[in-house]
């Protein structure tokens, strides 16, 4: 797994310490620009399908995290016909695309679709592709994940395969697995990483430059990645413990907001336990009550 040697500076570190929920950001958040309105240096684009709650969580803590003058949100609604539509209809610092139905279209045809309309309207140096589960816990998240990217022109995109820590247990048991298959000479299953569409950041110049879609006959994001690489640039995947100070992945938190006990990787209470945690970790009971989260101006 590469990683980029970029120096963390004292800043970042003492920000890090403090609490993940800091006091509500005006629009100009922590860098002022003495007045003058600032060019959006990234663009973000987040599908969402269905899921109210978490869309929300997601959008406002966005809003609560990041200096809006900075940033570009596309939401792209893929026919959800919900509560999570009007939601997103009522937001006053996003562009909305309301995307029509496919017939015989796939969930994750639809997800990469909803990604390559949104990128026809990108017109920063960056995007950023998330999901409605992706959530900003800390003010520097963005000057992070930029850093990275320039830290060398041929960096072409940054973030993450899997956003989430493994138990020691869990990987040992991995291991054993893997050092068993040899032993009877059995190989191991490749799998490719990529950068997953649940974090990712991208130059947008050399995206279009190989002129790969997000949308092919494979998960969307993996295409893209190998014709980066094919193409020259580096793709460079982020220590998870180290992305996790600024940005969390809550697989499956929609099972807790919306509950639905026949969800497979939810419905042990061990799993659910596990995932009221971490939303409750997040004070997302604040933040889905905070609507002034939606409003362009505090």
């Amino acid at each position: 797994v590469q990683t980029c040697a970029l120096p963390i500076s004292p800043r970042l570190v003492k920000s890090v310490k403090k609490s993940i929920l800091p006091k509500k950001q005006s629009i100009r958040g922590a860098e002022s620009t003495g007045g003058k309105m600032q060019k959006p240096e990234v663009t973000i684009i987040i599908p969402n399908y269905k899921t109210a709650d978490l869309t929300r969580l997601c959008l406002r803590s966005l809003r609560r995290h990041t200096n809006l003058e900075r940033i570009r949100v596309i939401a792209v609604d893929n026919d959800s016909k919900d509560a999570s539509t009007e939601y997103l209809r009522g937001v006053e610092w996003i562009k909305l695309i309301e995307r029509p139905p496919v017939p015989g279209e796939t969930g994750p045809q639809m997800h990469a679709r909803a990604l390559d309309l949104a990128f026809a309207e990108v017109d920063t140096p960056y995007v950023m592709v998330i999901h409605t589960d992706t959530i900003v816990i800390n003010d520097l998240w963005l000057d992070f994940l930029v850093n990275r990217l320039i830290a060398s022109p041929k960096i072409a995109g940054v973030g993450s395969w899997k956003l989430e820590t493994v138990p020691k247990w869990k990987a040992f048991g991995k291991a054993v697995e893997t050092g068993i298959r040899r032993l009877f000479g059995r190989k191991s299953k490749a799998e490719t990483q990529y950068l997953r569409s649940h974090c990712a950041l991208y130059r947008t110049d050399a995206v279009r430059e190989v002129g790969q879609p997000f949308c092919d006959n494979d998960t969307a994001g993996k295409s893209l990645h190998l014709a980066l690489v094919a193409a020259g640039y580096d793709m460079r995947f982020i220590d998870s413990a180290e992305l996790m100070k600024f940005i969390r992945h809550l697989n499956h938190a929609t099972m807790i907001l919306n509950p639905s006990r026949n969800d497979r990787k939810t419905s042990k209470p061990a799993a659910r336990r596990r995932i009221e945690r971490e939303l409750e970790s997040l004070h997302y009971r604040e933040i889905l009550a905070d609507e002034t989260l939606d409003r362009l101006t505090p």
